[in-house]
């Protein structure tokens, strides 16, 4: 009886110790997002009149200056990372330990409107990308310099039930972000 629960015992450490959750603060009525099944899924944006599409959003502009970004507000929720190159660059490569210099803009998927920008500021910003949301961390590996890429970003790996207030971020909203990647550190 006592090797049958030191059996049990040894199944459930193995099998808390494989889940990994992620580290947003959850309510008391939520239950934490586990990590696996958030993924990654790279598309190719398609082509229209109006621009470049990839999700919700439609991509105007040339790469180096600010994009007209249009959103489809009634585009499903995105459950998963969902990115997009529309410039692929040639310059060097984002790895997890990089520090990045970037110009952006966000928008919320529900709402539509943009909350955040660089090129207003008329410079691009500077960030190591470990202090950035999970969504930038998993979604800019990889893009070189000269790149422009679409992320979409569902609201676990944004900023979930609790986005900065004044933010103008819905809570668990799904977030685009155009990114035009200048500098790789």
């Amino acid at each position: 009886m006592s090797s049958r629960k030191a059996l049990c015992a040894l199944v459930i450490t193995l099998t808390l110790t494989s889940c990994s959750f992620s580290k947003r603060d959850t309510g008391a009525n939520e239950t934490p997002t586990p990590m696996a099944s958030q993924t990654t899924a790279s598309e190719s944006p398609t082509q229209s009149a109006s621009g470049v599409t990839v999700g919700p959003a439609t991509v105007s502009g040339p790469a180096g200056s600010e994009p007209v970004v249009t959103i489809d507000t009634n585009f499903p929720a995105s459950e998963e990372l969902r990115q997009g190159d529309l410039v692929v660059g040639d310059g060097s490569e984002v790895v997890s330990t990089s520090t990045v210099t970037a110009h952006y803009v966000g928008y919320g998927a529900t709402s539509g409107k943009m909350f955040d920008g660089s090129w207003a500021s008329g410079a691009p910003v500077e960030f190591p990308l470990a202090n950035v949301i999970i969504g930038w961390q998993e979604g800019l590996l990889g893009m070189k310099v000269g790149g422009r890429r679409v992320l979409v970003i569902p609201g676990s790996m944004g900023y979930g039930a609790a986005p900065p207030q004044g933010s103008g971020i819905l809570p668990n909203e799904t977030l685009v972000f155009v990114v035009d990647l200048t500098a790789v550190k």
